[in-house]
């Protein structure tokens, strides 16, 4: 009896670390699956949530585009409306072709927008590619700021009171079936009284 009550004795130490270890296991154990059960979920959407949130921070962004708009010059466009061809096939203030229509200002909408304005051109633009190349042997050229340029006087009835015959290229007068100075004759189609302007 002396003899197992001493093992007995000498084992207890290590029944008390084995359920002190194993109870520790358990809690762990038990931690980790309630850790799982309430993170479980979330961990699995944070991905898919950090994207939803990343596009939707995107779709409210402004696009990434840099614009830079033309200054519109009426007075430049005044001169390439003639030294660009395009006097050849439309009048203005009297002074033109008449093989396209007249592009005189008091018939033009009051408020346009000249992206409009481009589109009727792009609409156009097999004809007029085509009268191009019949009148000069070849399609007419144009930069963003020179088609700004031409609008902007296209719709400017006063500088188109500037316009005359003698601001038009000699090369291209040749090549121009119709080309006359305003006369009161010509009032009535441009919309005018003999003598007078359109008011402003």
């Amino acid at each position: 009896m002396t003899i197992r009550s001493s093992r007995a004795a000498g084992l207890r130490p290590v029944f008390k670390a084995l359920a002190v270890l194993s109870g520790a296991v358990l809690l762990g154990a038990a931690l980790t699956v309630q850790a799982l059960a309430h993170d479980g979920p979330d961990d699995a959407k944070p991905p898919a949530t950090k994207q939803s949130a990343e596009k939707k921070d995107k779709a409210h962004e402004p696009a990434n585009v840099r614009l830079a708009m033309p200054m519109m010059n009426a007075e430049r466009g005044m001169y390439l409306f003639a030294s660009k061809g395009c006097v050849a096939c439309h009048a203005v203030n009297g002074i033109g072709g008449h093989d396209a229509k007249n592009l005189d200002a008091h018939t033009m909408e009051q408020v346009m927008n000249p992206f409009d304005f481009v589109a009727k051109m792009w609409r156009m633009a097999p004809a007029m590619i085509y009268a191009q190349q019949e009148v000069y042997g070849d399609q007419i050229l144009f930069t963003g700021e020179e088609i700004a340029d031409i609008i902007a006087f296209v719709h400017d009835d006063e500088q188109q009171h500037k316009f005359n015959a003698t601001m038009i290229p000699k090369e291209i007068m040749k090549s121009m079936r119709h080309v006359h100075a305003p006369k009161p004759g010509h009032q009535k189609e441009l919309g005018h009284k003999p003598g007078m302007r359109r008011p402003r």
